[in-house]
């Protein structure tokens, strides 16, 4: 019988990738969270969406932040604990569906999404949920492939409605203070998952004090 195709979205197909002894994205933070970081200063609360296995969480733990790190893969959150005891520090984890997560109100200083990639209903749901969840002067990073990425062979889902356009997160966030909102094509290398020249969309924003 023909397996049903998983879904980029489900636990099966995450736990599935993360079922390994490397880190299929590195252990290295994503460039962009690196270059943006220094706005968010050395404390206050952080939370991380779709954080797989911990590279981001880990990296901002160690900037002095308290991190919470969401994903509904546990074996990928089981291996981002893994990493954290590896860089001596802590970090919390949630297994949930931002479908479903509760993310509160005016209760993180950032907020961090790299390479998650959400249907547009979902996505839409989520940036209203990031205004709301967001303190004052709080901050949301995030990176993702726009569709031109199809044209690459260097990461990210296949189907378009799941890649972002600069306009479509613009609107989105209306709420937030643009600090940085650009399309650019860089090298990615990220583990063997995000390997080479990659289309992506880059915001970081700001919640009005």
């Amino acid at each position: 019988m023909t397996q049903p195709i998983q879904s980029p979205r489900s636990t099966p197909f995450w736990d599935s990738r993360y079922e390994t002894l490397d880190y299929i994205f590195g252990t290295e933070p994503n460039d962009f969270l690196k270059e943006s970081a220094p706005h968010l200063g050395g404390n206050g609360e952080a939370l991380c969406l779709g954080e797989g296995e911990g590279r981001n969480a880990v990296f901002l733990a160690q900037q002095g932040l308290a991190v919470t790190a969401v994903d509904m893969s546990a074996t990928g959150l089981k291996k981002a604990q893994s990493l954290a005891q590896a860089n001596s520090v802590s970090i919390n984890t949630h297994v949930a569906d931002l479908a479903n997560f509760e993310f509160g109100e005016n209760m993180w200083n950032g907020i961090v999404s790299i390479f998650c990639h959400l249907p547009p209903a979902l996505r839409i749901s989520v940036h209203k949920r990031v205004v709301s969840a967001l303190r004052p002067g709080g901050l949301y990073i995030l990176e993702a492939y726009t569709p031109r990425q199809l044209a690459y062979k260097s990461g990210g889902p296949s189907d378009v409605a799941m890649l972002y356009e600069l306009a479509d997160l613009r609107s989105e966030l209306m709420g937030l203070e643009i600090i940085v909102a650009r399309e650019v094509e860089r090298d990615i290398q990220e583990g063997f998952a995000h390997q080479g020249t990659a289309a992506v969309v880059q915001i970081l924003a700001r919640k009005p004090d």
